[in-house]
């Protein structure tokens, strides 16, 4: 199995990184790649054609203000292989205050016919704990096929074209849900967010946004 583990930066990468990216179990077949300098979605492009272009197998996508533990890796990959997966991600919240889950129970993108565009997302505030169907999430820590990266592609050009008024990331989860691939998150693998300060579960339970507010 080639897993390319891919780091795009736009900026700085924090120590907490490094000392985790340092750490973390590689099995035998892993390669990584950094991209920097350009756009994020840019990035997350070239990477993807890159993976494609490799013979790669599976891409891990960590953003360079994550903190996360060694065996990380091994478990999403662990995910994927028990459940044939095509798209499972570690927990991790935002990284500023109010403190949000940064996984989605419901995510939308519709272009009117006058132009407008109707979007959003429903955040994920009362996860189980366990491997949970999703409707996308933040790529701070991903494990993709590159089957998946591909069938977008082929589906609609460039992955992580960013949409109107969304993300690149959650762009590309949009892009999922319409070739009907599924998603998840499993919420045992647990991540750091680098700000201020490491926020965490502990931060979410602490000061994090709650359901209707």
């Amino acid at each position: 199995m080639k897993t390319l583990i891919a780091i795009p930066s736009f900026d700085t990468v924090q120590t907490d990184f490094m000392e985790s990216f340092t750490k973390m179990i590689k099995p035998e077949g892993t390669s990584y790649t950094n991209v920097r300098d350009t756009l994020i979605n840019e990035a997350r492009n070239i990477i993807a054609a890159n993976a494609i272009k490799g013979g790669f197998d599976r891409v891990l996508w960590l953003d360079s203000d994550m903190k996360f533990e060694p065996d990380t890796l091994l478990r999403l990959a662990q995910d994927m292989d028990e459940n044939n997966l095509d798209y499972v991600s570690g927990l991790y919240f935002t990284r500023r205050p109010p403190i949000k889950p940064c996984f989605f129970k419901n995510l939308w993108w519709d272009k009117k016919e006058d132009g407008s565009i109707d979007t959003g997302s429903e955040f994920y505030f009362d996860y189980p704990e366990g491997l949970t169907e999703c409707a996308g999430s933040g790529f701070g820590c991903v494990l993709t096929t590159v089957d998946l990266l591909k069938r977008v592609g082929d589906a609609f050009g460039a992955p992580f074209a960013p949409l109107d008024g969304m993300g690149e990331d959650v762009s590309f989860c949009w892009r999922v849900i319409q070739i009907g691939a599924k998603m998840f998150v499993d919420t045992r693998i647990k991540c750091g967010h680098v700000g201020t300060y490491t926020y965490t579960e502990e931060s979410y339970k602490f000061m994090g946004m709650k359901p209707g507010k």
